[in-house]
């Protein structure tokens, strides 16, 4: 099938689910009015989403995020898509703490996800950089030699995508290198005493 194909199936198909899914809106809310208490989970793609796939991820993850439990209980919460390359998963859990079940079916849907878009959210070996207005990703087994080249440097700006509360998220998500734990790359005298 040839991209022209793939997007007419592709936007069909999107326009059935929207006309054909029922979506029950009252555990998801919008990102913004979660607590800076909830919990994050950051997920970075291994390629940029098209308008397409971020129209799908929308769709199924607005339908997750509805019917979201944990041990039977519903869960708030919620989603956002940042940069067209990397998705923010949201609870809140003052209404109710994630499980391990409960993240687990997280992880199944944008496995699934990322089968049908053929996008890898799990690849732990790429790690983002902010160059120019382009997120460029590299290997992590070359980032010792990047740095040492001078491509990248103690204020090359990348994700810490370990933030694990929305407080946390929306003060240090968006870094530079020497705030966080790639600094270890760095050449010794890159970093700040």
């Amino acid at each position: 099938m040839n991209f022209i194909s793939f997007w007419v199936v592709s936007r069909l198909c999107l326009d059935f689910l929207r006309s054909t899914v029922s979506i029950d809106t009252t555990m998801y809310i919008p990102f913004e009015e979660l607590p800076w208490s909830a919990r994050v989970w950051v997920y970075q793609a291994d390629r940029s989403f098209s308008k397409t796939d971020e129209e799908m991820i929308a769709l199924v993850l607005t339908e997750f995020c509805s019917g979201w439990a944990a041990h039977g209980h519903p869960l708030r919460t919620s989603f956002k898509i940042e940069l067209s390359r990397f998705i923010i998963l949201s609870v809140d859990e003052n209404s109710g703490g994630a499980s391990g079940c409960s993240i687990d079916s997280s992880v199944r849907t944008l496995k699934e996800l990322g089968n049908q878009l053929k996008i890898d959210f799990f690849d732990r070996t790429k790690i983002a950089f902010m160059i120019g207005e382009k997120i460029e990703t590299y290997p992590l087994s070359e980032l010792g030699s990047l740095f040492a080249a001078g491509k990248l440097g103690s204020s090359t700006k990348t994700f810490n995508n370990l933030t694990t509360t929305q407080s946390e998220w929306k003060k240090n998500w968006r870094t530079t290198t020497d705030k966080t734990w790639l600094a270890k790359y760095l050449p010794k005298d890159a970093v700040a005493v």
